[in-house]
């Protein structure tokens, strides 16, 4: 029986709170406990599972809904107070009556993929259509007669030889680009989306996602394009000064991932995941750690962590919940293992979460929790982490490659995006070529529409900052622990205790800004980020 913080009326931290709200906060917990697990058995493909939870989940509901009439301003702690409006917003916003299962758990028809996106009638409509359909593309790529997806064509372009191949795996994705943006016309899904969604913004009166995400942290959003300007300088003074095809870029950038791949072989994604974050003392078995990572029809093709159950007291004791990573991975291979050791990052840090159950979710910027998920990974580009773990190194200058190529591509498609909120009339071909031109030394190729591959651009706009503008808080964050606590490349079972009751553990007890500068001393700046860049000038020359 889970026994949680509010049921003895504290939590870790937290002082004692007034009967009804505690009795409140237990009955929260349950429910979002019986929701997190529905949505699992829902992405899982579980349909008869999540049925069976869902009488349970109402009947709490209704209990919750009653629990929380309480009379906010008889609360004098502040702290309780903004507990039950936290408790009060999640259940109007994410508890519903009517809980929808999580996205792209069911496989889109491909007959409602050919369809004019302007007779949709709203942009939420419009949205789902798009996502499912650049689904089904991403699942369904065929070059040279194989069957590939997405992540395979990509991780395949940075280890194939032949630039003629190289080229054939590369317009293979032309599918994928074609659901999202159409032939670059009026009639564009993506497009239409764009400009229905800038209505809903003010039309360029509002803040735009990009502004909205970059400002939760007290950035300006002037100030983070300048310093992803100034980032994508710093790099292309580091590249050679050849100019490549956009499916040589990849190969260019892929010198590790060729030495390495072979050695990664799929059935080792996991366990070599896992070894790295036993080494830290944050062992996903002794984590509850759930991974599916298996490709399937239907499956979210977007890689992505979640609660199954949510950090609290059982018998007593401090239990980390449920996380769930999920991706698709046909092969293995080092771009793959990056990923994983990101997503596995997430997990780790939601299981360190330790604060009341009022508070018990992710923090309060994606931004932020973005960079905090990339802590630990980055020591997969280190020489030293790569021979311990893989057997095998790359030089430095090809690590740099590796540890920043993806960095650079979301700096660019944060430009990108940028751009496209502020003036949706604008050609996103040409801006996607002029950009990636500029700092990337790809030929440009405004025929193309290579941006449109990334499925945040749909569901999450302004999303893909949080990547970008994220390396340099993780490089800010990661330079300060290794200054108090010394260096983890290669194992420190004290790492992960430092960094959970520093860092992770708050949850949105306290507001995200806040825990970085209170760990830092001070606001993010470009600097660290920036100094490990220019450690290997002009790399492979």
């Amino acid at each position: 029986m889970l026994v949680l913080a509010a049921a003895c009326g504290r939590g870790p931290g937290a002082g004692p709170t007034p009967a009804a709200l505690s009795r409140a906060e237990s009955a929260y917990a349950a429910v979002r406990t019986l929701k997190d697990r529905m949505d699992i058995a829902t992405l899982r493909v579980l349909p008869e599972s999540a049925a069976a939870l869902r009488p349970r989940y109402l009947a709490g509901r209704a209990g919750l809904v009653r629990a929380l009439a309480i009379d906010s301003l008889a609360l004098r702690d502040t702290t309780d107070r903004r507990a039950l409006a936290t408790m009060r917003r999640t259940l109007a916003e994410e508890l519903t009556d009517l809980p929808q299962p999580p996205g792209g758990t069911t496989p889109a028809d491909s007959g409602r993929c050919g369809y004019d996106p302007r007779a949709l009638a709203d942009a939420d409509s419009l949205q789902a259509r798009l996502y499912d359909c650049y689904g089904t593309a991403t699942r369904d790529i065929v070059v040279d007669g194989a069957r590939l997806d997405r992540l395979t064509v990509l991780g395949l372009l940075g280890v194939t030889a032949d630039s003629a191949a190289r080229r054939r795996l590369f317009l293979g994705l032309d599918r994928v680009w074609r659901s999202v943006n159409g032939a670059d016309d009026d009639a564009s899904p993506w497009r239409e989306l764009l400009r229905r969604r800038a209505r809903q913004w003010g039309a360029g009166r509002g803040p735009t996602p990009f502004a909205r995400r970059v400002t939760e942290l007290g950035f300006v959003p002037d100030s983070v394009e300048a310093w992803l300007g100034r980032l994508l300088e710093t790099w292309g003074g580091a590249l050679p000064d050849s100019v490549w095809e956009p499916w040589d870029l990849y190969y260019a950038m892929g010198a590790a991932s060729r030495r390495l791949s072979p050695r990664i072989p799929r059935d080792s994604l996991r366990s070599v995941s896992e070894r790295f974050y036993r080494s830290l003392g944050a062992d996903p078995a002794v984590l509850h750690v759930h991974f599916d990572l298996d490709p399937r029809a239907g499956k979210d093709p977007v890689a992505f962590t979640t609660f199954g159950s949510r950090p609290g007291l059982v018998d007593g004791v401090w239990r980390p919940g449920e996380p769930w990573v999920f991706a698709s991975y046909a092969t293995g291979g080092f771009d793959n293992l990056g990923e994983l050791l990101h997503e596995t990052g997430h997990a780790v840090h939601i299981a360190g979460i330790r604060t009341r159950p009022a508070f018990s979710d992710w923090p309060d910027a994606d931004l932020f929790t973005e960079a905090i998920a990339d802590l630990a990974d980055y020591a997969a580009y280190d020489g030293r982490w790569q021979a311990r773990y893989l057997g095998d190194s790359a030089t430095p200058a090809q690590n740099l490659r590796a540890a920043y190529f993806g960095v650079m591509m979301d700096a660019c498609w944060s430009l990108f995006e940028a751009r496209l909120q502020r003036d949706t009339t604008l050609d996103p071909n040409v801006v996607w070529a002029e950009l990636t031109s500029r700092y990337l030394h790809v030929v440009p190729h405004p025929e193309l529409s290579w941006w449109a591959m990334r499925g945040q651009l749909i569901d999450v706009p302004g999303y893909l900052v949080n990547y970008a503008l994220g390396a340099f808080i993780a490089a800010d964050l990661r330079t300060r622990i290794k200054a108090l606590h010394g260096d983890f490349t290669l194992g420190d079972t004290t790492w992960y205790g430092f960094v959970r009751e520093r860092i992770y553990r708050f949850g949105v007890e306290r507001s995200s800004r806040r825990v970085m500068e209170d760990f830092l001393g001070r606001p993010v700046t470009a600097e660290a980020l920036l100094s490990d860049l220019n450690r290997s000038r002009r790399p492979g020359r």
